[in-house]
C-alpha cells in the first residue's frame, strides 16, 4: 500500500511538472538561426562564448543536442535583446515564430564556430576593463538554445561589466530525463575544470565569478574539487562562485566543500523554500533535504553556513516568474540587478550595502547602521541575506538601534 502511494505521488509530481513546464511547447524550433534584419533602434546585442561538451546536430538553428559528444565545442554567439520598453527585466521574449522580430523578442545575429586560438581572441577582445569572466553552468532540462538566451538575458538585465562565458553540458531537455542530466554532469567535470584552467592562467584576465544554476552547481562544485585536489587549491582568480537554486544534496555538498581547501572562492547561495522543483529532486534522491530549499536561519546550516563564512539569500518571500519557483534569482529584477551591482563585482552583500533606500527589502542577518538617524535594517522582508561575517553583532546591533525604528525592525532569525 505504502509503495502504491508513494508512485502516486510520483505521477502526481511529475503530472505537475509537466503543466508547470507546458508553455515551453510552443516556441518554434531553430532560434538560433541568424536573423538578418534592418538595425532596430534600442536593440542591444550581447555577445557570448559558449564551451559545449553536447554532440553537434546537422538540425538548423539547434546547433547542438542533448547527446554527449566526444569532444568540447566552442562558439560564439551574439544575442539580440530588444528595446527595455518592449520587455520586463527577467524575462526572456522568445520567438513566437521565426524569423524573430528583433523589436519585441530575443534573435539571434550571428553563430561562429572557433578553434582554441579564436575562442583565446575572442577574450581578449571582449575583456573588459574590470578584466573579470563571468562563467555560467546551467541546470536540468535545458537545450542549448535554452541556455544562451537565459545567459544573455541574465548578462543584459544584471548590466554587469564582464565577459560572458557559458559551459552548456548535455541536457536532454525533458523532465523525464534526470537520471541521465545528472550522469551528463559527471560526464562533463573535466572538460568544465579545463576551461576553468585555461581561463584562470591567461594573464590577460583577472577574476573569474561562476554562477550555476540548479543541477549545474553539482557539475560547478565538482569540477572545482577536482581542481583543488589535482593543484592542491581551486586557481586563485577563481574568487567568486554563485550557485543559484543549488540541486545538491546538503550532506555531499559539505564534503566537497571541505575538500577545496582553506584557499577557497567566496561562496554565495540563493535558497528559496518554495522551490518545487527541489521538492521533486528532494523525494527522488533519498529524503536528503537540497542545498538550494533549506532556511539558513536554523540549525544545523545556520551553524555551518557561519563556519564556512557562505552568504546565504533566501529567497523564499519573493515572487518567482515560473510555478516551480527554481528560476528567481534571474526573473526577478531586484534579485538579477543585486547579481550584476554587487555579487559579480566580489563584494559580500550586508545589510550596509542593501539599505532602504535601493528599494530592495532586504533583512541582512548582519550589522546594522544608521543613515539619518534611522537603521539601514529593511522591515517585512521578501529577501533576506544570511551574512555570517557579521550576523554574530546583530542582536546587540538591533538592541542598539531598536529605540530608532520602532516596532519597524523585524529580523529573521527565528528569534
Amino acid at each position: 500500500m505504502q509503495n502504491r502511494a508513494g508512485f502516486s505521488f510520483r505521477l502526481i509530481a511529475v503530472a505537475s511538472l509537466v503543466a508547470a513546464l507546458s508553455s515551453c511547447a510552443g516556441r518554434p524550433e531553430g532560434v538560433l538561426i541568424p536573423t538578418a534584419t534592418a538595425s532596430v533602434p534600442d536593440t542591444s546585442t550581447v555577445d557570448v562564448l559558449v564551451a559545449t561538451t553536447r554532440k553537434p546536430t546537422e538540425a538548423p538553428g539547434i546547433l547542438f543536442s542533448g547527446e554527449r559528444g566526444r569532444e568540447p565545442s566552442v562558439t560564439e554567439i551574439k544575442v539580440s535583446i530588444p528595446p527595455d520598453s518592449a520587455r520586463e527585466v527577467g524575462q526572456v521574449q522568445w520567438p513566437k515564430k521565426l524569423p524573430a522580430n528583433p523589436a519585441k523578442e530575443f534573435a539571434t545575429l550571428s553563430v561562429t564556430p572557433l578553434q582554441i586560438g579564436g575562442a583565446r581572441n575572442w577574450l581578449h577582445h571582449n575583456l573588459p576593463k574590470s578584466r573579470r569572466v563571468m562563467v555560467f553552468v546551467h541546470g536540468f532540462n535545458n537545450r542549448y538554445e535554452d541556455a544562451v538566451y537565459r545567459f544573455a538575458q541574465i548578462v543584459h538585465d544584471s548590466n554587469t561589466d564582464v565577459a560572458p562565458v557559458l559551459f552548456t553540458w548535455p541536457s536532454r531537455g525533458s523532465i523525464f530525463a534526470y537520471n541521465y542530466d545528472k550522469e551528463s554532469t559527471n560526464y562533463s567535470r573535466d572538460a568544465l575544470e579545463n576551461m576553468l584552467r585555461q581561463l584562470s592562467t591567461d594573464p590577460a584576465v583577472g577574476e573569474v565569478t561562476i554562477m550555476a544554476h540548479s543541477m549545474g552547481s553539482w557539475l560547478t562544485v565538482e569540477a572545482l574539487r577536482q581542481m583543488a585536489i589535482r593543484d592542491g587549491r581551486v586557481a586563485p582568480k577563481i574568487q567568486n562562485v554563485i550557485l543559484a537554486s543549488p540541486d545538491l544534496d546538503v550532506d555531499v555538498f559539505g564534503r566537497q566543500f571541505a575538500e577545496l581547501g582553506p584557499k577557497h572562492p567566496h561562496f554565495t547561495l540563493f535558497v528559496s523554500q518554495d522551490d518545487r522543483a527541489l521538492s521533486l529532486s528532494r523525494r527522488i534522491s533519498g529524503n536528503i533535504d537540497r542545498l538550494g530549499q533549506v532556511d539558513p536561519t536554523v540549525e544545523p546550516y545556520r551553524s555551518e553556513f557561519e563556519k564556512a563564512g557562505i552568504v546565504v539569500l533566501d529567497l523564499t518571500k519573493l515572487k518567482g516568474g515560473d510555478r516551480l519557483n527554481h528560476g528567481k534569482f534571474a526573473e526577478s529584477p531586484e534579485v538579477v540587478k543585486l547579481i550584476g551591482n554587487r555579487l559579480i563585482a566580489g563584494q559580500t552583500v550586508t545589510d550596509s550595502d542593501v539599505g532602504l533606500g535601493e528599494r530592495l527589502g532586504a533583512v541582512a542577518l548582519g550589522t546594522a547602521q544608521t543613515v539619518g538617524g534611522a537603521a539601514s535594517v529593511a522591515v517585512s522582508t521578501p529577501i533576506a541575506i544570511f551574512d555570517p561575517a557579521t550576523r554574530r553583532s546583530y542582536n546587540d546591533q538591533v538592541g542598539r538601534f531598536g529605540q530608532a525604528v520602532g516596532n519597524t525592525v523585524e529580523t529573521a532569525v527565528g528569534q
